[in-house]
């Protein structure tokens, strides 16, 4: 009986690693929550002021904290610096809010909503609209928008991006313009778990 009791424990004993290794083996591969990306590009800008274009540097950051099936959403925060003004005004703006993505692979299509301040200043020595030349205004600017992002590695990926905006402006008509603004860029993600696979 005794010896019996003894085979029974060694037997359990060297079970426990088998165990282990099969548990192991059974649990999902370990994904990251948190995601945290940086991108900067150039920006062309339709500025929707007496046919103005501006040519931006746009840069900006996501983070990503939960996942809801294949749907990522994420907060974003970006700014736009004209390098290039044109002859009819500058426009540069501070943005953030939501935005969704859903992976396809490497193809990362993407939908975000940004808020934020927008300031135009008029060139060549204003603008004239009525009897009032305006030489700068600043505004709450609304950006809906749409893009990609192309996974070159696990931490790059090329990005081209589309935001159509609304900013008020008291030197037009409608008191309003609508600049639209496409963005091709790059990003780079952090990688918080490089010890472990992820989706791409």
């Amino acid at each position: 009986m005794k010896f019996r009791k003894t085979l029974t424990s060694l037997a359990l004993l060297s079970a426990l690693p088998l165990g282990r290794n099969a548990l192991a083996q059974s649990t999902p591969t370990a994904t990251q929550q948190l995601q945290l990306s940086a991108f900067v590009g150039g920006t062309g800008t339709f500025t929707d002021l007496a046919g103005g274009k501006n040519l931006d540097v746009t840069a900006g950051a996501d983070i990503t904290v939960l996942t809801f099936g294949r749907f990522r959403p994420a907060a974003e925060i970006r700014g736009s610096y004209p390098i290039n003004e044109g002859t009819i005004s500058s426009q540069k703006n501070f943005l953030l809010g939501p935005k969704v993505e859903y992976p396809l692979g490497r193809v990362h299509p993407y939908a975000n909503f940004l808020i934020g301040r927008g300031g135009i200043d008029y060139l060549r020595g204003g603008y004239i609209f009525g009897n009032v030349r305006y030489l700068s205004s600043n505004t709450l600017v609304l950006s809906p928008g749409v893009g990609l992002d192309y996974n070159l590695t696990h931490q790059l990926a090329v990005k081209v991006d589309f935001q159509y905006q609304h900013w008020d402006t008291p030197a037009v008509a409608s008191g309003s313009i609508s600049p639209k603004a496409i963005t091709l860029g790059a990003v780079y993600v952090f990688d918080f778990n490089p010890h472990h696979d992820h989706a791409q």
